[in-house]
């Protein structure tokens, strides 16, 4: 039998055929018709089909024994690299989760160390703190104020030593005490003047600010800035004080010293905040200088290692005197001490030995003991005289 290419191809040969009508025929039966076109492309279609998954397995297997030889296979020096960067996205995420704990592991730590940052994050106060810190020093207080400054809980530290304060908003060291403009007031000239508020000043900054002073050396600048002929609160009368401090006569009454056995200054910032003014005194040829500050003092114990800060806030009203030496016996160049009061935060009562001792955590009571209601230290709205400052007060804060 004759092929039949009808394009389609056949699945079975010409020869096969040719076979299978010979034997039908000798058997007298009826020779079978030829597939149609339609049973071919079927029967192709298969063939393939079974041909291309054949071919997949045997594709696979390939791969897997490939893989097998090269993993027991030594790295080469070149193909090491390329060959640790196959699984690169998976090596990635190893390498972003170790960043991960080393970066959870330093903030658990940090908040171990400083809690307060974790707390002040959920409280807020940390922004808050933020705005403290950033913002601008107060102007000079040129009248009293109405109100006492708002509370803060934080707590100084030896970096932060008016951390929590009031004061860390104040100017600080001489700076801070700002002379008024100089007028003729009293009978005495304009320069006279002057020279009296100049006087005031450096009274105030030996007597309160200089280091030496705080750290409980005898305040010689302040002394030679007092009148020696006054017989009452004049030069002598604090020198014998230094010498012999007792509670008629204490040098506290106007130096802020510390004694250094005990406590030492944290840097050698002074916060302050006051105003000075001036008028004409009791008699012609006289100017009355009215000064009102307070001072604040970063402490430490002295013992090695000490880190707790206390503060001591000092705040100290007086009047001072300069007469017209062409009509008075005084000195020229000196200060006349007249009225005073004080006021301490944070110092032992009932102790005259000429130094401030400020009280710390778990420190037993030294002095007397404090029976008045609080007091806070940083109002200045109230002047001094409205206050008893014999009592002995505790502190709202420092």
């Amino acid at each position: 039998m004759g092929s039949n290419d009808d394009g389609a191809g056949s699945g079975v040969s010409d020869e096969a055929w040719e076979r299978f009508a010979r034997e039908a025929g000798g058997g007298g039966g009826v020779a079978p018709n030829e597939p149609s076109a339609r049973a071919r492309m079927v029967t192709e279609r298969l063939r393939r089909e079974d041909e291309e998954r054949a071919a997949a397995e045997r594709g696979w297997r390939g791969r897997r024994a490939r893989a097998a030889r090269r993993a027991a296979e030594p790295q080469g020096w070149r193909t090491g690299p390329a060959w640790q960067g196959r699984d690169g996205a998976r090596t990635g995420n190893r390498r972003l989760k170790a960043g991960a704990g080393i970066v959870f592991i330093a903030a658990l730590a940090l908040v171990v160390v400083r809690p307060e940052l974790l707390i002040d994050r959920l409280t807020g106060e940390d922004s808050e703190r933020a705005t403290a810190q950033a913002a601008q020093p107060l102007p000079a207080e040129s009248v009293r104020p109405t109100a006492a400054p708002s509370a803060d809980p934080d707590r100084p530290t030896l970096r932060e030593p008016f951390r929590g304060s009031p004061a860390l908003q104040w100017a600080e060291g001489a700076n801070a005490i700002e002379v008024p403009e100089a007028k003729a007031v009293g009978g005495l000239s304009k320069e006279r003047v002057a020279q009296a508020l100049a006087l005031t000043k450096q009274l105030l900054v030996a007597s309160n600010i200089d280091p030496a002073t705080l750290r409980g050396e005898r305040p010689e600048a302040a002394l030679k800035l007092l009148e020696p002929l006054q017989e009452e609160g004049g030069r002598s009368v604090f020198a014998e004080a230094l010498d012999k401090p007792s509670k008629d006569a204490d040098p506290t009454w106007l130096f802020s010293r510390f004694d250094p056995a005990e406590v030492r200054p944290v840097g050698e910032v002074v916060k302050v905040r006051g105003r000075m003014s001036f008028e004409a005194g009791a008699t012609d040829g006289e100017v009355r200088v009215r000064a009102d500050y307070t001072f604040v003092y970063p402490l430490v114990k002295a013992a090695p290692g000490s880190d707790q800060v206390e503060r001591t806030i000092v705040r100290r009203q007086m009047s001072l005197y300069v007469n017209d030496p062409a009509r008075f016996v005084v000195t020229p160049g000196t200060l006349q001490y007249g009225e005073h009061r004080e006021e301490f935060g944070n110092d032992s009562c009932g102790i005259f030995d000429g130094y401030m001792h400020p009280q710390f955590d778990h420190d037993a009571v030294r002095g007397d003991q404090p029976s008045a209601k609080p007091m806070d230290p940083y109002d200045r709205s109230k002047d001094l005289d409205d206050r008893t400052s014999a009592e002995c007060r505790t502190l709202s804060r420092s």
